[in-house]
């Protein structure tokens, strides 16, 4: 078992939705990056997303975009980003830690050499966007041998042919992605995200966790009710961005953690 799914078990006893957070690796900087990392879980963060920023980060929008900039402007690596997460280990065994990103950082590193030492800095789980279910051989298979869940993203154009595809290999939770298009780039709606979380549901006992369109408290709660959680991004990141102060970025991720834990 691991952490990811220790802690749905532990959220499904509590009767609580799985709040996730999402931030960028290295934004503005390594330092404030991991200040603002290590203050999610007392901000009610259940889940930790890590993204790896990569040059051409094809799902995302400008707000992730220019986030993924910023890091790499600032030096981040997938090392140091690893090095990141194995320092927020150092004060928090619990929370699990997904890491988000692109797979040509991680075939440039070296499948079985990022599998290791990501186990190692206590990565618990990957979204690798730009694999599909045709080359789970490639790291999927590879990474849950490892003991890390692999999660895969399910989509309004993943249709009953495609969805059985989707779910094989996947662990930890599916995440569902709310809106047609790149993260940030419109609203998620309960009337749409209801129907097509319990379509995936029939499908698999794992967790689905609601994803990109959701950015306000009232909004979380709203989706977080029709799934078994919801994940905020960009407006987390889009606080970063301004330039906020780490304790008003953790303040409201608190409102949105609160919003979805109302579900």
């Amino acid at each position: 078992m691991t952490r990811i799914d220790a802690k749905f078990t532990e959220l499904k006893t509590q009767g609580k939705k799985a709040f996730v957070s999402y931030i960028m690796a290295g934004d503005p900087d390594i330092a404030t990056s991991l200040e603002v990392m290590k203050g999610l879980p007392d901000a009610g963060v259940d889940i930790i997303e890590l993204g790896l920023p990569f040059t051409d980060p094809m799902a995302d929008g400008p707000t992730i975009q220019l986030a993924g900039q910023r890091a790499l402007n600032a030096g981040m690596t997938l090392k140091k980003t690893l090095a990141m997460a194995a320092e927020f280990r150092k004060t928090d065994d619990t929370t699990p830690i997904v890491l988000m990103g692109y797979y040509n950082p991680i075939y440039n590193h070296g499948v079985d050499a990022f599998l290791v030492d990501a186990k190692a800095a206590g990565i618990d789980g990957l979204i690798v966007v730009d694999l599909p279910p045709e080359e789970d051989d490639e790291l999927c298979i590879p990474a849950q041998k490892a003991g890390l869940n692999f999660i895969r993203l399910a989509t309004p154009t993943t249709d009953d042919a495609r969805l059985p595809k989707v779910l094989q290999n996947t662990s930890g939770f599916v995440y569902y992605v709310s809106v047609t298009g790149v993260t940030g780039s419109a609203e998620a709606q309960t009337s749409d995200v209801a129907p097509e979380v319990a379509r995936i549901k029939a499908k698999t006992d794992i967790p689905v966790i609601v994803g990109f369109g959701v950015n306000t408290p009232e909004k979380a709660e709203a989706i977080a009710g029709a799934a078994d959680g919801t994940v905020v991004g960009s407006a987390i990141v889009s606080q970063i961005a301004a330039g906020h102060p780490v304790a008003e970025v953790l303040a409201f991720v608190k409102t949105l953690a609160d919003g979805a834990h109302r579900a």
